[in-house]
């Protein structure tokens, strides 16, 4: 194992993530904005939101705890660290120090818990009835993503993400497997970054919002770190599904040239998906909450007939 290269390919997917994630909340807004007919926030609209926050003043709620100051740095902390287990443009020699796709999963719901605690603290009746709402929601999903990416793990005969997508370059053929897996891994990342139909991430509308109660409470730097790791969390989880459907593009020759198309092809791929976000979300409307079930049921018999498929065929 280089040790070099596996530092380097750190340095530089955690960046990718770090730089590129906001440019896909923007995508998703925009062609939403023009499936209504409306003009729609420039791409670099999210950036300029996020530079905006990080000039103003932080302000804590008299009732709140250490937990408030504590979790927009440990969601940043966690996604950054789940960074390291997504290779987006390059596939770095397989090793057992990152790439686990059980420690990626805590990471995910450690950053979710302390983000539904944070709404707790501030002593607001929004926060409270924003991560009541989170919790319940992810009593649903959590074990329907953990069927998932089981699903991913017998399909693959692996429990590494990047292995998993040296897998799925290698397989030149169609996989209908990868079709199911994928549909699946669509609806999580509708579930977990608060989409339509599940939540609507523009709305402050008390009655109805679930994320945006969680984060009511934050500002300035807080509020930027907060919008900054809900990003990097959607792309995280675009890049599981792209690298597996169509995981053509990714590279193992760590060189300007291979990185640039690799780069190149990915922001392609990405692109694509994200219009396909905005279109499903201009197509649905926000569900009832006690609906939202038939949905999480369409990922669990997906993920159960892959490891049906996977077990005993």
């Amino acid at each position: 194992m280089n040790i070099a290269l596996l530092l380097a390919y750190g340095i530089i997917n955690t960046l990718f993530v770090l730089l590129v994630s906001p440019l896909f909340i923007s995508l998703i807004k925009k062609v939403k904005a023009y499936a209504q007919g409306r003009r729609g926030p420039s791409l670099l609209q999210t950036y300029r939101n996020l530079a905006k926050l990080l000039k103003k003043e932080t302000v804590y709620s008299q009732n709140s705890s250490w937990i408030m100051r504590a979790t927009p740095i440990i969601n940043l902390a966690a996604l950054l660290v789940a960074s390291l287990f997504v290779p987006l443009i390059y596939l770095p020699e397989p090793t057992d120090l990152v790439g686990n796709i059980i420690l990626f999963l805590y990471l995910l719901a450690l950053a979710k818990f302390f983000m539904a605690l944070a709404g707790l603290d501030a002593g607001s009746s929004f926060g409270g009835m924003g991560s009541s709402r989170e919790m319940a929601i992810s009593a649903l999903i959590e074990p329907i993503i953990m069927l998932v990416f089981a699903s991913l793990a017998f399909a693959y005969k692996t429990v590494s993400i990047p292995d998993m997508f040296r897998g799925a370059l290698a397989n030149n053929v169609f996989d209908p497997v990868a079709v199911l897996v994928a549909v699946s891994l669509f609806i999580v990342i509708v579930v977990e970054s608060s989409r339509v139909p599940v939540d609507n991430p523009e709305t402050h509308l008390e009655l109805t919002m679930i994320h945006e109660a969680m984060i009511l409470e934050q500002s300035g730097k807080n509020l930027a770190m907060m919008e900054l790791s809900s990003a990097m969390k959607q792309l995280l989880l675009m890049g599981v599904l792209l690298n597996i459907l169509v995981p053509w593009g990714l590279t193992t020759d760590f060189s300007p040239v291979s990185l640039a198309v690799a780069l190149a092809v990915f922001l392609l791929k990405a692109v694509i998906l994200a219009v396909v976000i905005g279109l499903f979300e201009s197509c649905a409307a926000k569900s009832r909450f006690f609906r939202l079930p038939g949905l999480f049921a369409i990922a669990l018999f997906l993920a159960v007939v892959t490891l049906i498929i996977e077990v005993f065929a």
